[in-house]
């Protein structure tokens, strides 16, 4: 019996560090899909740049617009995430006759890596668009 005890409990161990690596990796495409959607944003509102920097807006303005939208951007998928993870789970314990159970630190650490995914992703473009110059974003329009 212990050996077979020893075996369940190699097993379980391998398939937690394989969900957490699928996690990872999720959370690391969700981080570059964003970048890239904030980038062709940023490229998209040159002109909307540029004509709130010539009225007066500060590259620190510009950076957190473009940094709460990445955020709001990673929230909604987050959010998105953890309600067909519940499903997922529910469908499952229903299926299988179990208690259906998410721990609370699952969802809040999942959602919290979501926004430091978000904000981390959409810093380069915030920055980027914080340096247009008014000047020629308002003349490439």
């Amino acid at each position: 019996p212990s050996a077979n005890l020893k075996a369940k409990a190699a097993t379980e161990g391998a398939f937690s560090s394989l969900l957490l690596g699928l996690g990872g990796v999720a959370l690391l495409v969700g981080g570059v899909g964003v970048a890239n959607t904030m980038i062709i944003s940023v490229l998209e509102r040159r002109f909307e740049i540029g004509l709130r920097r010539s009225t007066g807006a500060t590259r620190g303005q510009i950076r957190g617009q473009f940094v709460t939208e990445s955020l709001l951007l990673s929230g909604l998928g987050g959010t998105a995430g953890i309600a067909l993870g519940a499903a997922a789970t529910a469908v499952y314990a229903l299926t299988n006759d179990i208690p259906w159970v998410i721990p609370l630190w699952a969802v809040t650490g999942g959602f919290g890596a979501t926004l430091v995914i978000g904000t981390v992703a959409g810093l380069y473009p915030a920055v980027r668009a914080s340096r247009l110059s008014p000047t020629l974003a308002l003349h490439s329009a």
